[in-house]
């Protein structure tokens, strides 16, 4: 069992349910559109979760070996920072990871598809290797992009239009208009919670020349930042139910407008890493949240 802890806390199992905000928005807009196939909601839900574990496993080694993770790193220790996992070992598990998630992703592909459809199913497989890439290379390599302030908008493409779209498309074998707004809301309440992450850090990471766009900000500018992510995410979620509206219920997602404004009230008051740190889970949370009222708004009719 002490050999299980340190790796559980390397996969960062509190940062899943934001991972599959996407998979949830994506296969329940599919649904109201009359296509649903549970095996391929489990199969992306399983890919969606193997890629985030690789990405949790790969920041552990890159921000490790870099020495990025340190006595001045607010959160979480990590698994190489406290020497519970070593560089090797976690570099073994990562390339263990990725066959996981290939294996995952041809499966789905397989069963989103068939024989069909010879054209999506190459177009998934590219972005899934597009995705292994982008969990591998935040951190890892000589020029990792969490390191050259694009973090922001790799959230924003992956958590956002590629989780969304990709999961609308494996349902219903096609593109449409419907997943865009939800996609960009999305998009842009996981970039607020990697800005979340990056303002408790900005002045570790400043230290060690982890340049994110927090720290080419500043805390001032930072927080104008993630209030204009939070409420744009609420104008494009009000405005997609606004334009697609069909029932009373498609609103119901407006609860978890609660805890957004009030988390915005935190972040005003904010000045120290554990102010932040505190408000990481209730905005990942928040997110989970809203992702789960978004789509069954528009399954109760």
């Amino acid at each position: 069992m002490n050999n299980i802890k340190p790796w559980l806390s390397a996969m960062r199992l509190r940062t899943l349910p934001l991972s599959v905000s996407g998979i949830i928005i994506g296969t329940c807009l599919a649904a109201y559109n009359g296509k649903f196939n549970v095996f391929v909601f489990i199969l992306a839900l399983l890919t969606t979760v193997s890629l985030q574990i690789l990405s949790n496993l790969a920041n552990d080694y890159g921000d490790g070996i870099k020495g990025t993770d340190n006595e001045d790193r607010v959160g979480p220790q990590r698994a190489i920072q406290s020497g519970e996992i070593t560089p090797e070992q976690m570099f073994e598990a990562i390339k263990k990871n990725i066959l996981i998630v290939i294996a995952l992703t041809i499966s789905l592909v397989y069963v989103a598809f068939g024989h069909m459809y010879f054209l999506y199913a190459l177009l998934i497989i590219f972005l899934g290797g597009l995705s292994i890439y982008a969990a591998i290379n935040y951190t890892m390599g000589d020029s990792p992009y969490g390191y050259r302030a694009l973090g922001d908008v790799f959230v924003f493409i992956f958590f956002g239009f590629i989780s969304v779209l990709g999961t609308y498309l494996l349902n219903v074998k096609a593109i449409d208009h419907i997943v865009f707004l939800p996609a960009a809301t999305l998009g842009l309440l996981s970039v607020a919670v990697l800005n979340l992450n990056n303002m408790r850090d900005l002045e570790a990471d400043e230290k060690v020349g982890k340049i994110t766009l927090a720290v080419k900000l500043g805390k001032q500018k930072a927080k104008k930042y993630h209030y204009f992510l939070i409420v744009g995410a609420m104008f494009s979620a009000i405005l997609f139910s606004i334009l697609y509206y069909v029932e009373p219920y498609n609103f119901i997602f407006l609860l978890s407008f609660i805890p957004l404004v009030i988390h915005l009230k935190k972040i005003k008051k904010a000045e120290v890493p554990d102010d932040f740190d505190s408000q990481l889970k209730v905005l990942a949370l928040t997110t989970f949240m809203f992702s789960i009222l978004l789509g069954v708004g528009y399954l109760l009719y």
